[in-house]
């Protein structure tokens, strides 16, 4: 009996442990304090339901000090992250405003200047959000050997949702409201380009009304969007910037690569680019700055005009 026994858990060890390596892909194991000290980035991944925290190995780093123009905001935005890094209160932040402003820009530089710190960054997707009270009781409870020397955070990027949408709900109870007790040294943060996250209609709008102390009301299905961005502690503005900032910023980049000023003829240049773009900001300052220094470089910079964004 005893050799059947010995054949019999012979044959089955080996499809136990497929089981177990299938069981661990599937719902991953909890990253341990070793993970978090390589590891300064990660993504919150779910499937079937089941979340686990991945770590992004090549980190894209940013210089807060290269975001011109938008120093106050930078500025609220670096202090909240002080103060979380301080175990001291802080509030969850939502970055609004124009597409190519640096609001993505802004929160990378936060991990470049505090990586050193404890602070690490957990990328959530939007189709991920319902899943995000499992993240914070993960990095919260223990469970997944979360040294105390660190700080995290949740950054949802380019987050809105469309009006059938029901992800926010869940965003808006993990933000503020829930039962549940939030984790220490957890922040979340937002970037979108709409200031309530969620599209608002002529006919919501016509549901507010003014009571009789002149005081005005919003509708109920307006008043739900609003709610949502208003748990958010600290709200931070992101705006496209005018022609002396925009230079300002096409300068900054062309020095960084090794070049001494820009030209009138590459001012010129700069100014039709942002033009045939559709407007001016950042990103398409930082365009026309890699494709300046690229020509410079090959010796193919135009001597008198000419030069056109193709």
């Amino acid at each position: 009996m005893s050799d059947l026994l010995e054949q019999f858990s012979a044959r089955l060890d080996p499809i136990l442990e497929r089981v177990d390596r299938f069981l661990a892909n599937l719902v991953g194991s909890p990253p341990t304090a070793a993970v978090f000290e390589s590891a300064h980035a990660f993504r919150w991944r779910t499937a079937r339901g089941v979340g686990r925290i991945e770590p992004i190995d090549s980190v894209s780093s940013f210089d807060l000090e290269s975001l011109i123009g938008v120093d106050r905001a930078v500025e609220a935005l670096d202090r909240n992250t002080r103060q979380l890094l301080a175990n001291l209160p802080y509030n969850d932040v939502l970055l609004y405003g124009e597409r190519g402003t640096g609001k993505s820009s802004a929160v990378r530089g936060l991990l470049t200047r505090y990586a050193a710190d404890g602070l690490r960054i957990v990328e959530v997707d939007r189709a991920d959000l319902a899943e995000l009270p499992e993240l914070l009781r993960m990095l919260g409870d223990g469970t997944s050997e979360v040294p105390d020397a660190y700080s995290f955070l949740v950054f949802c990027d380019d987050l809105s949702f469309g009006s059938s949408e029901l992800g926010f709900r869940e965003l808006k109870a993990a933000l503020e409201g829930g039962i549940e007790a939030r984790p220490n040294r957890v922040c979340v943060v937002a970037t979108s380009n709409r200031r309530h996250l969620l599209p608002e209609t002529m006919h919501e709008n016509r549901a507010a009304y003014v009571d009789a102390d002149n005081e005005l009301h919003h509708g109920e299905a307006l008043d739900e969007k609003l709610a949502l961005s208003d748990r958010f502690g600290l709200v931070l503005g992101f705006y496209a910037c005018n022609q002396a900032t925009y230079l300002s910023i096409v300068t900054h980049w062309i020095n960084e690569a090794g070049i001494e000023f820009l030209d009138d003829i590459g001012r010129e240049a700069a100014l039709r680019f942002a033009l045939e773009r559709g407007g001016r900001n950042g990103r398409i300052a930082r365009q026309f700055a890699n494709e300046w220094i690229g020509r410079t470089q090959l010796g193919e910079t135009p001597k008198g005009g000419g030069f056109r964004n193709r």
